[in-house]
């Protein structure tokens, strides 16, 4: 690409990875828009991490770039409606997004953790925040995956990606709340009902 512009989104559409245009508010390009947000927010998780060293993390920096490559290959095939058809239709012909290795990610990072006996508040150090904001979008990208599929082609592994990648960021904001000796805050009700 010689330029980073070229105009032809200047008409309210973009181009799909198939050759096809479709409009930027369209559901799939919404929904592409929104793996890439969550992408930036992790981005911006691992800068927070980085910038304080936690030697406790072991490998959580290179896991959540991992994570991102994979979130970049989610958005690829969002971006191609037919491979999206494809995959949808022949889950073994797809793509897990790499859910088996984000519940083993999970499983490490738990081991070291004290049980939870309740909801806890997200917060505590800088990354950690952003870890929780990242599972926050997640949700909602999840949510809109599942919207989108009831409609057209999604990958059946991206919603079960999106589904282990929210608990692997809540595992990994508590982790890195531990490494920073930072407690969970455990949620308190404030009425009696709650």
């Amino acid at each position: 690409m010689a330029r980073i512009y070229t105009r032809t989104g200047d008409d309210g559409t973009t181009h799909l990875g198939d050759g096809s245009r479709d409009r930027k508010c369209a559901d799939r390009i919404a929904l592409y828009g929104e793996v890439d947000e969550l992408n930036s927010v992790l981005g911006c998780a691992v800068a927070a991490l980085r910038r304080v060293g936690l030697e406790g993390l072991g490998t959580l920096v290179q896991d959540l770039q991992d994570i991102q490559s994979r979130l970049f290959d989610l958005g690829a095939v969002l971006a191609h409606p037919g491979k999206s058809a494809e995959w949808a239709g022949d889950p073994a012909a797809g793509h897990d997004f790499g859910a088996a290795e984000l519940e083993k990610l999970i499983d490490r990072l738990d081991a070291n953790l004290a049980p939870l006996k309740n909801f806890i508040l997200p917060g505590g150090q800088e990354g950690a925040a952003l870890l929780h904001l990242a599972r926050a979008v997640c949700r909602r990208v999840e949510r809109q995956a599942v919207e989108l599929a009831a409609r057209e082609p999604v990958p059946a592994g991206a919603v079960v990606f999106l589904n282990r990648l929210s608990d692997f960021l809540f595992t990994a904001a508590r982790a890195a709340n531990a490494a920073a000796g930072v407690r969970d805050i455990p949620w308190v009700g404030q009425s009696k009902g709650a």
